[in-house]
């Protein structure tokens, strides 16, 4: 029973002052959960397994935006001198997502069941990575949980809205160009061969460009499963790779970082999530070793995090920050300077946010930048291909009008 798996359960009982209670709760065997209720004052009069809903639970995912939010919450309630499991309580309720709410709850339950907040933290890795629950262990431990959360609050925050900007950069144009590649396929497909039937009744030779259009059609009706079942295959597998080999995931993050606009925007926030979260890591006391460790996995470029744990290795012989950065040959000059103005002034943290900042906004200004650039680009390219397409089909028309 040691290793048995926490389930949901639903329970009915009486709590201290005689009232009925009911509500859910995770355990191993209902015999735990009555004694875990007892332990918070509730006699349990029923206790059974929650039951599984026939189409699926119905419940939202929780997001890493759901967290930094919860987080936020839980920073503002701290700071307004509401006790921790109260301010559980209270995040909970305002809540619509029913995922977001199950998981506040569970570790409401832990906490007040005698667990530290961090070690509660730590149960659902998924949401909550190392770097969280050891801030927030840190906080405990110094007695400035409120502060903590207010610092892990706005990491996140800013943390969120950069991956927004990056992701609002790559979604516009994949969106187009994948709309470009259903459109030119169903004409190939569709229309294309309505157009090759009345060509047959011509009885005369097509021009060039029209017999390659028409080739392709053909070429497309009878492969276009197979290539759509390649073109599915070729992605899943190449994120697969990039999840389990090393030297794979190495390669397609340099490649990303050498194609033109997007790689400088990727450049610019690995350079901002490095500064944001070393300053964090550092305003909060954590030793500049161990928030290296903690940074090298939020760059979220295996690049940098290879270079990131050398950095750390090196500042553990006692080398300079801002030396093991320079020789890395990675970081830009700016994070470099500032990085050294910081250790030489003792203020390494402040220095770090606003080198995020100044990063942040660079990305920000380049995302815009970007958009503003491909419409024009996209629309162009729509219409070259629908275009193309359009004159292949009408030119034997034209033809046959001028012997006419």
């Amino acid at each position: 029973m040691a290793n048995a798996t926490a389930v949901e359960y639903i329970y009915k009982g009486i709590d201290r002052k005689g009232t009925k209670v009911q509500g859910e709760i995770s355990g191993t065997s209902p015999a735990l959960v009555k004694a875990q209720l007892r332990k918070q004052g509730i006699i349990a009069n029923r206790v059974q397994k929650k039951p599984k809903a026939l189409f699926g639970s119905g419940k939202k995912k929780v997001k890493p935006a759901d967290i930094a939010l919860f987080t936020r919450q839980m920073a503002t309630m701290m700071k307004a001198g509401v006790p921790l499991v109260q301010s559980f309580e209270i995040v909970a309720d305002g809540l619509d997502n029913q995922g977001v709410r199950e998981l506040i709850l569970k570790i409401k339950e832990d906490v007040a069941s005698g667990t530290t907040f961090a070690d509660a933290l730590r149960k659902h890795p998924l949401h909550f990575d190392n770097l969280f629950c050891n801030l927030v262990a840190s906080g405990e431990q110094s007695g400035a949980l409120e502060t903590m959360l207010d610092r892990i609050a706005t990491y996140k925050e800013k943390t969120e809205a950069l991956k927004a900007k990056i992701k609002k950069a790559m979604t516009y144009p994949i969106a187009v160009i994948v709309v470009a590649i259903v459109v030119t396929s169903i004409l190939l497909i569709k229309v294309v061969p309505q157009f090759a039937e009345t060509f047959s009744s011509f009885g005369a030779d097509l021009p060039a460009f029209t017999k390659l259009v028409v080739s392709l059609s053909e070429w497309m009706q009878r492969n276009w499963f197979i290539l759509l079942a390649a073109a599915v295959i070729g992605i899943g597998g190449l994120l697969e790779a990039k999840k389990r080999n090393k030297s794979v995931a190495e390669f397609i993050d340099r490649l990303v970082l050498r194609i033109p606009i997007l790689g400088q925007i990727t450049y610019n926030s690995i350079a901002a999530r490095f500064a944001r979260t070393l300053s964090t890591t550092f305003a909060a006391g954590v030793p500049l070793i161990d928030a290296l460790k903690s940074v090298s996995g939020a760059t979220g470029n295996s690049v940098y995090e290879e270079a990131t744990l050398k950095i750390r290795d090196a500042v553990a012989t006692g080398i300079p920050l801002n030396a093991a950065l320079r020789s890395s040959g990675l970081f830009p000059t700016m994070l470099i300077q500032m990085t050294a103005i910081g250790e030489e002034s003792g203020a390494l943290d402040e220095m770090l946010g606003k080198v995020a900042d100044f990063y942040e906004e660079a990305v920000d200004n380049m995302v815009d930048n970007l958009t503003t650039l491909l419409e024009p680009m996209i629309m162009a390219v729509l219409g070259i291909l629908v275009g193309g397409l359009m004159i292949a089909m009408y030119l034997p028309i034209f033809q046959l009008g001028r012997v006419v």
